[in-house]
């Protein structure tokens, strides 16, 4: 047996500093004994919220089922354990699959050597057994196999969701330097937007912010466009189960009201991608957009406003943005009376700059950026 099918335990990965939030999405889901790790969460989960969780959680990067745990003092042993297991119960000959290996503080101190040494166990091992071998795609492989080792232990694992999480699959076309999905549901979750006021973002750029909304309130689920799903690779997989799991949550999709989302950008390019990502979804013809700059927006009240404008870096060249960030404040102070405004700040500096009070201030990861999220009340 496999190490989850022993303890029915398995592990999500998150960004660093949601792991709270990820905890409280996963018991939502119906996870059992939830506790939190660096940059993740061993949670327990029956077949059925195994399923759910990796159909619909949204700031889960990846759930990972673990096979082995063991010594790993040398790559010798990681390729005999590694070739130990039966990859046939997970991949068939003419699939596809990638090892991706995190080692820290570890005789074996470089991860993509480790992943290799992984890798050749399984097509050394599928060779002998079958006289074929599987092929290696890194971009959407039929089987993820993950390899972690940490002061010479070593864990192996394969990937239960549709890849990594924060590609949901609506954003075909993308600008310079978007929002990761994950990250853009946990500023929406900060917001605790629940529908009652417009949303509105004056800098969609690629849309992010504007999808995440329209799925978190329409209640589509994260997984809502992939056609699979890496728990189906598992032996003990149940069709039937699953059936059931999807068709219960695709029933709690709910239409988007017209007029409750919309976004504009300066940028027509900008506007169109968002058009064509939103399009990707159920009802994302419904979010208004609109090809503007935010000072020639009327007037926003009674709205709910959220925004991840410029953070100053475009290809390579560093920019001062002080006066965008003050003009952009005053805007938001005298024209959008009776508003809130959440507004993330890619570099902190630029709090300063923007000439408002925050009410509260986050700290929220994205990608190599340690931004900040604050909310300003507009009175």
């Amino acid at each position: 047996m496999y190490d989850y099918q022993k303890n029915s335990r398995y592990f999500a990965q998150i960004a660093g500093g949601l792991e709270p939030e990820g905890a409280a999405e996963l018991a939502s889901l119906g996870a059992r004994n939830v506790t939190t790790a660096y940059r993740g969460i061993h949670f327990e989960a029956t077949p059925d919220v195994l399923y759910q969780v990796s159909y619909s959680a949204r700031l889960i990067s990846q759930v990972l089922a673990p096979l082995r745990t063991f010594a790993c003092p040398s790559d010798r042993h990681l390729y005999r354990e590694a070739r130990s297991i039966d990859w046939r119960d997970f991949l068939k000959p003419d699939g596809t699959f990638a090892v991706f290996a995190n080692v820290a503080n570890s005789t074996i101190s470089h991860s993509r050597y480790a992943a290799l040494r992984v890798k050749d166990a399984v097509v050394d091992q599928f060779r002998d057994r079958t006289g074929q071998r599987p092929g290696i795609d890194t971009h959407n492989p039929d089987l993820r196999i993950s390899l972690f080792i940490y002061e010479n232990e070593a864990v192996l694992s394969v990937g239960t969701s549709a890849g990594v999480m924060h590609r949901r699959g609506y954003r075909a076309e993308s600008l310079d330097a978007p929002m990761q999905e994950t990250v853009a549901d946990a500023v929406l979750r900060y917001t605790a937007w629940d529908g009652e006021t417009p949303l509105l973002d004056p800098m969609c750029g690629s849309g992010t912010l504007l999808a995440e909304a329209l799925m978190r309130y329409c209640r589509i689920p994260s997984g809502y466009l992939h056609q699979r799903f890496g728990f189906e690779n598992l032996p003990d997989f149940r069709a039937d189960v699953w059936k059931r799991v999807r068709q219960k949550v695709d029933e709690q999709v709910r239409p988007l009201p017209e007029g409750l989302i919309g976004g504009s950008d300066l940028s027509a390019k900008a506007v169109e991608t968002a058009r064509a990502n939103l399009r990707r979804l159920p009802f994302g013809d419904r979010v208004r957009l609109a090809t503007s700059d935010f000072r020639g927006l009327p007037p926003i009240h009674g709205s709910t406003i959220v925004t991840n404008p410029p953070y100053g870096v475009r290809m390579g060249k560093e920019l001062d943005l002080n006066d965008f960030y003050k003009t952009f404040g005053d805007f938001l102070k005298q024209r959008c009376t009776g508003s809130i405004a959440y507004v993330y700040f890619g570099k902190r500096e630029y709090l300063k700059a923007i000439g408002l009070r925050a009410a509260w201030k986050k700290p929220l990861v994205s990608g190599a950026l340690d931004g900040r999220l604050a909310k300003f009340e507009l009175y």
